[in-house]
């Protein structure tokens, strides 16, 4: 559906499904690299918010910020029809408070965040206990995004050198991961770019293309942390795959998703069929 009062409104662009999409969705990096506030989320929204699905938070920034301010960042994005990720935190959660797991997810219930994701690249842990916490997570009513990698020590910005000295892990076994995940009600499964497209000599893109096929790419949010690599999801699984990128890149990835631009490979390729129902 298209954006009310879009200038320009006679230009075609490729057909979006509106929101709450179970396609095309884009999930945007919150307070990180940027220590974003309501002024700057506000910004973004009003010029782009239809094109924003997800909000996520790194690094457990919000255990910073006074809550008020927490708070304040989720209210603006419901305000979009944003839904709000924890990021990936519960292993830090795990490793330092480990009685308080579950305090952390009521807490971000209370808080108003919509998903909680599940991030295990830095920890040596049975999947059993990782699916346990998905399952916590569907039981206090909120989404669980579990995370698949291929790498361990995956979701850390750790060098390439430093990734290097840790051996791959065996596809196979992310998604059969990935499949109990879901199996235990997981919203998605969050695949991280470390060892397939980031911090990597050679792109793995057939370990993508397993996945996506295993799995089902409605399934799969694929990190594309850098526009060489949205580009490639988007030329490859076409303008609605489901992926988070950082928040600076939200208009160069949906100018791509929609047709309107493009590089020398995708400039006048990137469309959709436009079916009358």
């Amino acid at each position: 559906m298209p954006v009310d009062n879009r200038a320009f409104e006679f230009l075609r662009v490729n057909d979006r499904p509106d929101k709450p999409r179970e396609k095309g969705i884009t999930e945007i990096r919150g307070p990180y690299y940027d220590p974003m506030g309501p002024r700057e989320l506000r910004d973004i929204l009003e010029t782009m918010g239809h094109y924003v699905d997800i909000y996520k938070f790194s690094g457990g920034s919000f255990a910073l910020m006074p809550e008020e301010a927490v708070v304040e960042l989720i209210e603006t994005c419901h305000e979009f029809d944003v839904e709000v990720s924890t990021g990936g935190f519960i292993e830090h959660v795990l490793v330092a408070d480990n009685a308080h797991v579950e305090d952390y997810v009521a807490k971000a219930g209370e808080l108003g965040f919509d998903i909680v994701e599940i991030s295990s690249g830095f920890l040596a842990i049975d999947v059993d206990d990782v699916v346990a916490l998905t399952e916590l997570v569907v039981d206090h009513g909120l989404k669980a995004k579990p995370e698949i990698n291929v790498q361990f020590g995956a979701g850390g910005a750790s060098s390439e050198e430093e990734l290097l000295e840790e051996t791959q892990q065996d596809p196979a076994l992310a998604i059969e991961e990935g499949r109990r995940h879901l199996d235990a009600g997981a919203y998605k499964l969050m695949v991280e770019a470390e060892g397939i497209t980031e911090n990597v000599t050679d792109w793995r893109t057939d370990v993508a293309y397993q996945i996506a096929t295993e799995l089902g790419l409605e399934n799969c949010v694929f990190e594309a942390p850098g526009p060489e690599m949205f580009e490639w999801y988007i030329k490859n699984f076409g303008p609605n795959v489901n992926m988070f990128i950082d928040n600076s890149q939200i208009v160069e990835c949906e100018c791509l998703r929609s047709g309107l631009w493009g590089k020398k490979s995708t400039w006048g390729r990137v469309t959709s069929y436009d079916r009358e129902e």
